[in-house]
Formats: structure tokens, C-alpha cells, sequence
């Protein structure tokens, strides 16, 4: 009994490992955390190992793996509801130099590192498909569908799951679910990033464009900045619910709130959803540069179209950024 027990341990582990980044993804796309996402994944896989002896191989372990995690999440969102950004709560604010309040008891959402969720570097197809489906405006349009949608638009266009699988998954008709697909598809269809948009990151401008943009901060150069920024650029830093618009408001915004020295900031390359990102470290007092924020970028041929700064420093490890510079 105790070699059967110890033999069908290792079976699963063996099995069921090569799943976990996928459905690490999956978790995050559901949540918009990728705290929230690791410990749902460890919950998944601990139902998992727990159920496996009962597992009759009907489905594949890749199916009923994404069936667990999937309940999983869906008992999360009941419980802790959606992680938002702050432009999908209001208006954007049209006053730079006003102090800015943070709101730390909202479930912000968060970036997840490519290198966490990163697709098989093998597949193109594959790497394009996963950059998409991650990308921070995408998931954080998901996180405004109601989370029986959330599920049936990840799994039916995302996943592509056939419809018939979804609707045994969540209980329901396969007419159901076509359904919730058309009112989600709706729903997203302005909040969604737009594909021709978007620039590849192999993109020689693009990395002419990142190079710029770090050197405007590190320099202090805030008014260089003003010629990076597309004009309609979105600015937004949870935890502080104001966001702006324009790249003459936000070179304001960062005059008026930072007002950087040269040399004040250094910024680290990362990615972040598929997206170019920054680790900003800022200089104290004893000349040490330490985590300030995480910039992750949306970029058109235009210029810096959208930049989320994310004020929670803890971050800085889950990107495996160093805590001083």
C-alpha cells in the first residue's frame, strides 16, 4: 500500500507539473493577481493530488486540471470580487499638481512577470497568443465581466475549449454559453487592447523608444518626455485612483508629484503582460537607490501610449529585481 501511495505520488507530480505555468496564467487572467494566482494554483493542485486516485481519464489531466483551477478561481472571485485599475473606475483627473490620495484598501490589480508565465519560446504562434491573452488591458477588462463570462470567453477564446466542454464544466447548455460568449465578446470589445496597435518587441524603434524613455528619467529630462508620450498617452499608479490623460498632463503630473534631480532615478528593464516594463528605483537620503515603482508599458507606433505604475514595492522580487541599486 505504502509503495502503491508512494508510486502514484510521483506518477502525478510527473504528469501534472508541466501544466503549472499555463495554469498559473489561466489563475491570472481569472484573478489579476499573481499572488492571488500562485496560491490558487497550490490549491488546485493539492484538490488535485488529493482526487487523482479517483481520476477515471475520461477527459485529459490538461482538462481536468483546467476544470479544478477553474472552480478554484471562480470561489475566489465570489469571495474577493475584481481587482480594477483606475481608469475602469472614473473619470480621469484633469488637476497634476493637486496631491494625489492613495486607496490602499482596494484589490488593485497587479502585473505578473513574463518570466513567470512565459509561453513555450519554441512555438511563435504559441509566444504571440500568450502576449495577447495577458496583456494588462486585456486582463483588466476581464476583471469587469461578471465570472461565469470571465470563464467562458477565457476558456472558449482563449483556451479554445469547444463550447459543449465549457458548458459541462460550468453546469449549464452549450446554448448558455454561446450566450455569455456574445454578451462578454460585446463587453470587451472597447476595453480590449487593439492587435494592429501593438509593436513586436523585437522592434528596433521600439528598443530606440524604451532607450529614450529611461534616459528622459534618469536624466530629469521631463519635458523631453513630452515628445515620447503619444498626445492622448493614459498615465495611471495604483495605489492612487486618479489617472491622466495627455502628455502635457502627465509631464506635469511627474513635475509637480516627483520632481526628479538627474541621477535621482534609475530604471531596470523588465516584462511585465506581454509588455516592455521598468523596475524605478529612487535615491534616498544615503544615496541608495530602492524600489519605487513598476512601469509596465503600452506601446504604438506613435509613441508610449498607456504607462501602469504600480506602487507596491513587494513586487520588485516577484520580477526578480534587486531590493537596492
Amino acid at each position: 500500500m505504502a509503495n502503491g501511495t508512494i508510486d502514484s505520488d510521483q506518477d502525478f507530480q510527473h504528469l501534472a507539473d508541466p501544466y503549472r505555468r499555463e495554469l498559473l496564467a489561466h489563475c491570472y487572467r481569472m484573478l489579476g493577481s499573481i499572488h492571488d494566482a500562485e496560491d490558487l494554483v497550490q490549491e488546485t493542485y493539492l484538490r488535485a493530488w488529493r482526487s487523482y486516485g479517483a481520476f477515471e481519464g475520461r477527459s485529459s489531466l490538461r482538462t481536468w486540471l483546467y476544470r479544478i483551477a477553474t472552480n478554484v478561481c471562480l470561489t475566489a472571485i465570489d469571495q474577493r470580487g475584481h481587482r480594477p485599475m483606475p481608469s475602469g473606475l472614473g473619470a480621469p483627473s484633469d488637476e497634476p499638481e493637486r496631491p494625489v490620495v492613495a486607496s490602499p484598501e482596494v484589490p488593485w490589480l497587479e502585473p505578473v512577470p513574463d518570466a513567470v508565465i512565459g509561453a513555450d519560446a519554441s512555438d511563435p504562434a504559441t509566444i504571440v497568443a500568450a502576449r495577447e491573452s495577458t496583456r494588462l488591458a486585456f486582463v483588466a477588462a476581464l476583471q469587469h465581466l461578471p465570472a461565469k463570462q470571465r470563464v467562458v470567453l477565457i476558456l472558449r477564446d482563449v483556451l479554445k475549449w469547444r463550447a459543449a466542454e465549457v458548458a459541462e464544466l460550468l453546469g449549464t447548455s452549450t446554448a448558455a454559453v454561446n450566450s455569455a460568449l456574445q454578451r462578454a465578446r460585446a463587453q470587451l470589445e472597447q476595453a480590449a487592447p487593439v492587435r494592429d496597435e501593438l509593436v513586436e518587441p523585437s522592434d528596433p524603434a521600439q528598443r530606440d523608444l524604451l532607450e529614450r524613455y529611461a534616459r528622459a528619467f534618469e536624466e530629469a529630462d521631463v519635458a523631453g518626455l513630452v515628445e515620447i508620450f503619444k498626445k492622448d498617452a493614459v498615465w495611471e499608479m495604483p495605489p492612487f485612483p486618479e489617472w491622466f490623460v495627455g502628455a502635457d498632463t502627465i509631464v506635469r503630473l511627474i513635475a509637480a508629484q516627483c520632481g526628479p534631480e538627474p541621477g535621482e532615478l534609475r530604471m531596470v528593464p523588465a516584462a511585465a503582460n506581454g509588455q516592455p516594463a521598468f523596475g524605478l528605483y529612487r535615491r534616498g537620503e544615503d544615496g541608495v537607490h530602492r524600489p519605487f515603482q513598476i512601469q509596465v508599458l503600452a506601446i504604438t507606433g506613435e509613441g508610449v501610449a498607456q504607462v501602469s505604475a504600480f506602487f507596491d514595492t513587494t513586487l520588485f522580487a516577484t520580477f526578480g529585481l534587486p531590493d537596492s541599486l
